[in-house]
């Protein structure tokens, strides 16, 4: 079971209001998420270690003021069994206003709002951003690699070279990937920071796309039903025209023989 340790160290972050500023991204790299694509669908394994990413690193600041414990259930995305969802959710206290007081969490619960008022919530954050724009700002780009939403998350994530500077009393981050190359949220994730069982890769960039695809499905979470329903609709469609067609054909045979 996931545990919830807030590493204060790493994401005590100094997050400004425009830590996910909207704009024109840097340098976005496109990735092959396994939810991409007319058949595409979520990794269950990648969804539950973002979850576990999240939690460890991002909810330090991040909140997810959207999202439910008990949408942890849901088939198609994390799925996790109720009575691990009642466990995860019981780690969390929230306010309870008939109560006047905290209590432990329970799956109807949210996981509530973000704890630095300067760190935006998470809930939607991977499709209020896209990745990928152009060229100038057409759009086209989206038509073939998505919104980029998920790629911009990784990116950013990915993004820090390192380089420091304060500018009216904040320090600011070198980001390759941020509108105007400076972020005020300091580095959050580093090699190693989460370690899973069973064991996977937890450097930088597969503990990014982890989260990424966590966030995804946050913003998403019925993406597989409306990938399904759309293909129904479409066989649906498809069949009707066919028959339109025949019928039609039919109907106005007589009529173009005499001609």
């Amino acid at each position: 079971m996931f545990k919830k340790t807030l590493l204060s160290a790493v994401v005590a972050l100094g997050l400004g209001g425009n830590a996910f500023a909207a704009g024109d991204a840097g340098h976005i790299e496109d990735i092959a998420f396994s939810f991409e694509g007319v058949f595409g669908k979520y990794d269950q394994h990648q969804v539950q270690r973002g979850l576990q990413v999240y939690t460890e690193v991002c909810s330090a600041c991040h909140g997810l003021n959207l999202v439910a414990y008990r949408n942890l259930s849901d088939e198609g995305g994390v799925t996790l069994p109720v009575d691990q969802v009642k466990a995860y959710a019981a780690q969390f206290e929230t306010f309870d206003p008939e109560l006047d007081d905290y209590r432990p969490a329970i799956p109807s619960d949210y996981f509530g709002s973000s704890n630095d008022e300067n760190a935006p919530d998470l809930s939607l954050m991977a499709k209020a951003r896209a990745g990928f724009h152009g060229p100038y700002g057409s759009g086209i780009n989206q038509l073939f690699r998505g919104m980029g939403g998920p790629e911009y998350i990784v990116a950013i994530l990915n993004g820090y070279t390192g380089e420091e500077k304060e500018q009216a009393g904040t320090i600011l981050y070198e980001n390759t990937a941020f509108p105007g190359g400076w972020i005020s949220m300091a580095p959050p994730l580093f090699d190693e920071a989460v370690e899973f069982e069973p064991a996977h890769d937890n450097d930088v960039h597969h503990l990014s796309e982890d989260v990424a695809t966590f966030l995804m499905w946050a913003a998403e979470p019925k993406l597989m039903d409306r990938k399904k329903a759309g293909l129904v609709a479409v066989i649906f469609l498809t069949f009707m025209a066919v028959m339109l067609y025949l019928t039609n054909k039919k109907l106005w045979a007589k009529a173009k023989r005499k001609d």
